[in-house]
């Protein structure tokens, strides 16, 4: 039996991903991704390097910590750089300094082009609210609180578990399950009372490892049969095709 909000009888707490779900920065982020990397790349290997790809993106990089995706990416092409620290500066030759000048790109783009929400994820938030379930926005990026307020939607979250509260809390990012269930604890409910709401496929497992009682997959660019694939209990092009006022 599914509620008017599209979700299963007993859901009583929502968990909603950032970029790609409430907001339209997951777009930001690829394009932010691939300036960094490929500058990284064509300065270490020449006009003949191999550029990073929209494939690269969803493999390695998207929805992870910054520093867990630079290292995963370059692992993936065979290069290892020294960690550094959190507080590298963008132009340092480490994972840190990448993750950093990655985020310099970001809020360039983002003060430049501003940041959009998706109009049907508003709705939906607002229903959820006032049907009386709890809510949380769980994102790797650090940027959280200034994207929200940027949108006025800060208020729509009783709980913020983002880039800034996983380094404080020593939380490991996705597809690790542990930001979720942060969020589950903060919000006191058992991860079985809460539905996931996530874009990318690192989330998708996530949700899964959590053992949430529902995973929906939001499907942003034609990658439906991953989403199902790595955890997703339903698949939707928008939040407003699960009902509520949407």
């Amino acid at each position: 039996m599914t509620t008017h909000l599209g979700l299963p009888d007993g859901i009583t707490a929502c968990l909603f991903d950032l970029d790609g779900v409430v907001t339209r920065t997951a777009v930001v982020h690829a394009a932010a991704w691939k300036a960094m990397f490929d500058a990284f790349l064509r300065e270490r290997d020449g006009t003949d390097f191999q550029p990073f790809t929209d494939s690269d993106y969803e493999r390695y990089v998207d929805g992870r910590p910054r520093a867990d995706g630079v290292r995963a990416f370059l692992a993936s092409r065979g290069i290892e750089l020294p960690e550094g620290t959190p507080d590298d500066p963008p132009e340092a030759q480490t994972v840190n300094g990448l993750g950093n000048r990655k985020n310099a790109a970001l809020l360039e783009r983002i003060r430049t082009d501003g940041v959009e929400p998706y109009e049907g994820t508003l709705r939906y938030l607002h229903a959820v609210r006032a049907a009386g379930l709890a809510t949380a926005i769980v994102s790797s990026s650090a940027n959280t609180r200034e994207v929200l307020r940027s949108i006025d939607a800060e208020r729509l979250f009783d709980v913020r578990i983002d880039g800034v509260v996983a380094r404080e809390r020593g939380l490991p990012g996705k597809p690790r399950p542990d930001t979720y269930q942060a969020a589950a604890r903060d919000l006191g409910v058992e991860p079985s009372r809460a539905a996931v709401f996530e874009d990318a496929l690192a989330g998708m497992e996530a949700g899964r490892a959590g053992h949430f009682g529902y995973v929906v997959g939001v499907d942003r660019v034609g990658q439906a049969d991953a989403l199902r694939a790595h955890g997703a209990d339903r698949v939707v092009k928008d939040l407003a095709e699960l009902g509520g006022d949407a």
